[in-house]
């Protein structure tokens, strides 16, 4: 509960009226200042009063790319049975705030507001929660209340169409390394037949010897897999244009647009951070996210949720771990002028990962040929880096 400056200045009336007139035994002066007091007492009650207000609001839709058009609907209904007199409501949508309608609003109707959701630029827009401020009639208090949840708009980066992803390399269980877009089958394990199990499928040889029908386990080992690691660290972005690092942005259309380009040809891919939070290493396509700004429902949610850290070693960490774990076959790792420096740790994974490219955005110079022995490509933006990917997609 806020008092407003009038309702101060009649309350310091009030003191003064009441102090002066017991002090000096001037009874008018006391009653001015008991109205003065009683009206402060009787405006505190009247905005304490809590209207009976239901908020629902719709996201058409909630998930966009940079740029696309994106809206909110929201309805107030006054479930009460007095009208919402003396109210002023607006809602919060991002960083600006949007008005609604809700004065004098009658028992049993509603007010429906539309507006548009900014999506000049990718992160997470919260949109509420809707604040109802009630004021007494002669404005002396003034208190607002929050309603309804805040909803989150999710801005995604640009997808740039890709003409392939990477073939890449695989280790097959028999000790075989596949160069083959698809994967092969190769066997993998027995186990007992269950009803719909294909006949075909069952290992006569091992089903005599042991009594029961035994079926044989395949699995795709040759199946190329894809990780993608995303230099999130401010060192390795030091330009800003307005307090926006656009290499890092050019960075999160490349990781979107490769991602993508592999859910749509079928292959897994793993999207990490350098300076991950404890569910950025998830599988893409995975549940994850900060709580703060909504589920993040797959890696492009979690690319909207991205945000620079001032971890500078973090590069080095994850070079260690995508070491020790092997969890692809095809690494590419995207960053920005001043992510050069870390070349050579990310070079050092090239025993472990048979195919290795960096993408490197923003920067004044090329890349010296033959930077640490990788393939590297050097983009301004999304959209070059997607211009320039055939050229380098069947290393």
């Amino acid at each position: 509960m806020g008092i407003t400056a009038r309702g101060v200045g009649l309350l310091v009336a009030a003191i003064v009226l009441l102090g002066a007139g017991f002090r000096f035994a001037y009874p008018e002066l006391t009653l001015l200042g008991a109205a003065a007091g009683a009206a402060v007492g009787y405006a505190a009650l009247v905005a304490a009063w809590r209207p009976r207000l239901t908020v629902t609001r719709r996201a058409d839709p909630d998930r966009v790319a940079r740029g696309e058009p994106a809206s909110m609907t929201l309805t107030v209904r006054n479930t009460g049975r007095l009208r919402s007199a003396n109210l002023l409501a607006e809602d919060r949508c991002g960083e600006r705030t949007v008005p609604v309608p809700v004065l004098r609003l009658r028992p049993g109707r509603d007010t429906e507001v539309r507006y548009d959701v900014p999506t000049h630029r990718r992160g997470v827009v919260p949109v509420g929660p809707l604040r109802v401020t009630r004021r007494d009639p002669l404005g002396l208090v003034a208190l607002a209340r929050p309603y309804g949840a805040a909803v989150p708009v999710w801005v995604h980066p640009r997808i740039h169409p890709l003409t392939a992803v990477p073939r890449g390399s695989g280790r097959s269980l028999d000790g075989r390394v596949d160069g083959v877009p698809h994967g092969s089958i190769t066997f993998d394990s027995l186990r007992e037949y269950v009803v719909g199990d294909e006949l075909r499928r069952v290992h006569w040889r091992t089903s005599a010897r042991v009594g029961e029908l035994m079926v044989r386990e395949n699995v795709d080992t040759s199946l190329p897999r894809l990780v993608v690691l995303l230099d999130n660290r401010a060192a390795a972005h030091p330009q800003r244009a307005g307090g926006v690092a656009e290499s890092f942005e050019s960075a999160c259309e490349a990781a979107a647009s490769i991602v993508t380009a592999a859910h749509r040809a079928d292959l897994p891919v793993l999207l990490l951070f350098a300076a991950a939070n404890p569910d950025s290493e998830a599988e893409a396509g995975t549940p994850g996210g900060d709580p703060d700004v909504g589920q993040a429902l797959g890696p492009l949610d979690r690319l909207a949720a991205a945000e620079l850290s001032g971890d500078d070693n973090a590069v080095r960490a994850a070079t260690t771990r995508l070491r020790q774990d092997r969890l692809g076959d095809t690494l590419i790792f995207l960053t920005g002028a001043g992510g050069r420096d870390e070349l050579g740790h990310v070079g050092a994974l090239r025993g472990a990962y048979p195919s290795v490219v960096v993408g490197v955005f923003g920067a004044a110079e090329p890349t010296p040929p033959g930077a640490a022995g990788l393939v590297v490509v050097d983009a301004a933006d999304g959209a070059q880096f997607a211009a320039e990917w055939d050229g380098v997609r069947r290393w």
